[in-house]
């Protein structure tokens, strides 16, 4: 099987050799070819997979006839695909192969991105204005932030990644893949940790990613203390000038709503705090299943509503 080629680097974390070498760690089966590293993942109590491939290019129809004879290869029920393409030109853009459907998505259809090229005054006096008074407020009353990739600060935002998920009910994964995870993306240099500390003590923590001259933001955490006192704000600050620092040109929030979402969105509270610095919204493509076996694809889909409603259920236990 051919690996990524040296002419087309991936231009996202999730498509970079350390993620794949990461997921293997995790039972999952990775297989690499042209610009594409996808992960199957077999079903429990079943002889079949589900592919995914995230955050690659859009496939041509070549490219399409060669993900389909690879997930037969791996008894694949279907191929999730989220393109890293925006949504600039109509979906007639791009090749639509036979047995593509839109799919459930596993990433939001959204991000948010804030332009590093700028100085640092400019970019700070994009930000609205609550955002750079909360800045100041933080620096004020001696919030202190650091880039700490200890073992003992990364258990500590462990521990406080567990409580604000259990907080805001959101699912997260086990301690195992975080932990994993950081062993591979760290080293290679593309996982920081840094933190926001009152007094010795931490109160909130981002692991970023640098890629490619892009500066990422999977992870976030807090704790509910001194809520006061605007730590996550000035994390995110200190966050933009360590991407500069760096020559990112980007800094992708992994992540957002839709333009203008109501109050009784789920993420609406992430949403705010994102757009306190001024990002710019973009769309992408979407998500789709390339549907590799139709018959046993129709069950998978009920069977995933059935999981993710036990999911949600465990979140508020």
């Amino acid at each position: 099987m051919k690996i990524i080629d040296a002419d087309n680097p991936a231009t996202h974390p999730l498509q970079s050799w350390e993620w794949g070498e990461f997921r293997k760690t995790q039972g999952v089966k990775v297989v690499r070819f042209s610009v594409y590293q996808i992960s199957f993942h077999r079903l429990p109590f079943l002889n079949f997979t589900v592919g995914y491939l995230p955050k690659s290019p859009f496939p041509d129809k070549k490219d399409f006839e060669k993900l389909k004879e690879i997930g037969k290869e791996q008894k694949a029920i279907f191929i999730k695909l989220e393109p890293n393409v925006e949504k600039k030109l109509s979906p007639n853009t791009y090749y639509l192969s036979p047995g593509l459907k839109i799919g459930k998505p596993l990433f939001t259809k959204y991000t948010s991105v804030i332009d590093l090229t700028p100085s640092e005054e400019e970019i700070f006096n994009s930000f609205k204005s609550k955002t750079r008074y909360n800045i100041r407020l933080a620096e004020k009353h001696g919030v202190k932030v650091q880039e700490d990739n200890s073992e003992k600060a990364f258990e500590k935002y462990l521990d406080l990644l567990f409580e604000t998920a259990g907080r805001q009910g959101f699912y997260a994964h086990n301690k195992k893949y975080h932990r994993d995870q950081w062993k591979i993306m760290q080293p290679a240099g593309i996982s920081h940790l840094f933190t926001a500390t009152y007094r010795g003590k931490i109160l909130s923590a981002f692991l970023l990613f640098t890629f490619n001259s892009v500066l990422y933001y999977p992870y976030g955490a807090s704790t509910r203390e001194h809520k006061e006192l605007m730590a996550p704000t000035l994390l995110m600050w200190e966050a933009v000038k360590f991407g500069k620092s760096r020559s990112c040109t980007k800094f992708d929030l992994w992540g957002d709503t839709e333009p203008n979402p109501p109050p009784n969105h789920p993420y609406y509270g992430f949403h705010r705090f994102k757009e306190g610095f001024s990002p710019k919204l973009v769309e992408f493509v979407g998500t789709y299943d390339l549907i590799i076996n139709p018959t046993l694809y129709k069950i998978y889909q009920i069977a995933d509503k059935i999981r993710w409603k036990i999911l949600r259920l465990k979140t508020k236990l």
